[in-house]
């Protein structure tokens, strides 16, 4: 399972998403599942280093799954007609 940080605005987006990317080597099942319940701190940056991941697994024929998507979030993703993207738990 792979998990995002407590903090995940733009300035900590790129570096996010390279150690999340990394970790997908170590994923064999699908869906990945990305457990967000440690994330207090975001903007809008969160979503797209989500989004960028499911793009990663879906090249890789792996499906992605947000678990514990904090409930701003989620508004955010609605907000932006994307809450369908990220399949959650």
């Amino acid at each position: 399972m792979l998990s995002l940080p407590v903090e995940l605005t733009h300035d900590q987006a790129k570096g996010c998403l390279a150690q999340l990317v990394a970790g997908l080597g170590a994923e064999t099942a699908s869906p990945v599942v990305v457990n967000a319940t440690a994330l207090e701190r975001f903007d809008s940056s969160a979503l797209a280093v989500v989004l960028e991941l499911r793009r990663v697994c879906m090249r890789g024929g792996k499906a992605l799954v947000v678990q514990g998507l904090p409930r701003h979030l989620s508004d955010l993703a609605t907000l932006y007609g994307i809450e369908g993207l990220l399949p959650s738990t």
